[in-house]
């Protein structure tokens, strides 16, 4: 299940081309790496555009985030 979250990411070239931190459970969260990045969509208009980053943490713990570029919102997945 997908879970809304606040995180903090990097501008380049596009808005919110990769995260470097997020907030989950009131803990902030530093991102060390990311592992993998992939997108689905954005083709049609019926499937918006998802970007997806698979990160390690500072404390060695890896997470699944998702960017919504429709809704500029960033998620968690969570089991």
């Amino acid at each position: 299940m997908w879970k809304k979250i606040e995180v903090n990411s990097y501008s380049g070239y596009k808005a919110n081309e990769s995260p470097r931190r997020f907030v989950l459970e009131g803990k902030s969260m530093k991102i060390k790496e990311i592992l993998d990045r992939w997108y689905e969509g954005g083709v049609r208009a019926t499937q918006p555009k998802m970007d997806y980053f698979k990160v390690l943490t500072e404390t060695n713990e890896k997470y699944l985030l998702r960017y919504n570029s429709l809704f500029d919102a960033w998620a968690i997945w969570e089991k």
